[in-house]
């Protein structure tokens, strides 16, 4: 009773559309979820993730939930999570991209969730790591550990959203590094970020971790760049 008075008088509103949201809506409106634009990723064996990664990385399964465009109800959903501190954004793609995930035949089961790290600079800028909230609800949807201290990113940069793509490839060598155990020895990862552009981040991630003996990589992403 309380919540729906408190909805009467400060309405939430659509992170794509920033129209009001119904009773039942959450961060989300129907009629935006309805266009935005889904991948098929989860279907198909081989797609332009792979096509993206190969000879790069070896990848179990790969899969984006959105086709990302310039001034999109997309780009003001990312902008939102990573911006403007929504991360119920991240909650609610999470939700809906792990219900999809867990229906999914892959093989081997994956057994950690990492997000892409923020340097410590960086985090304590904005306050929260923009993949935290939806790796967490993917973690959840399928019932694997949620583990964000095994990668950690070893060097501070600026944002690369208006670099190059040689530029970025040159920031991201030996940024990231890894900490292990033999707990992790033999496991298979799913490494979580934002948006897949060049791909150059989530390449230096996935050699990082590639230094566990027996580790196997998957990538999972909000977004990819089309």
């Amino acid at each position: 009773m309380l919540s729906n008075l408190i909805r009467l008088f400060y309405p939430e509103s659509c992170a794509a559309c920033h129209g009001f949201l119904l009773q039942d809506e959450f961060v989300l409106c129907t009629q935006c979820r309805h266009q935005l634009p889904t991948t098929l990723h989860h279907s198909e064996p081989a797609h332009e993730i792979h096509q993206k990664f190969y000879g790069r990385i070896p990848l179990v399964f790969a899969a984006a939930l959105l086709y990302f465009h310039k001034e999109s109800l997309v780009q003001e959903l990312i902008h939102q999570l990573k911006y403007k501190g929504n991360e119920s954004v991240g909650t609610a793609l999470g939700m809906w991209h792990g219900a999809i995930l867990k229906d999914c035949s892959i093989s081997p089961y994956p057994d950690f969730i990492i997000p892409v790290p923020l340097h410590p600079k960086k985090f304590r800028e904005r306050g929260y790591n923009q993949v935290t909230t939806y790796a967490q609800a993917i973690a959840e949807s399928l019932e694997i550990p949620f583990c964000d201290d095994l990668l950690v990113r070893n060097l501070y940069s600026k944002t690369q959203t208006k670099k190059s793509i040689l530029g970025r490839t040159e920031i991201v060598q030996s940024i990231f590094g890894v900490t292990f155990t033999e707990e992790h020895y033999d496991k298979h990862f799913i490494l979580v970020d934002d948006v897949i552009t060049t791909g150059s981040t989530l390449e230096a991630c996935a050699r990082e971790l590639l230094k566990i003996p027996g580790a196997k990589i998957s990538i999972v992403c909000m977004a990819m760049s089309q």
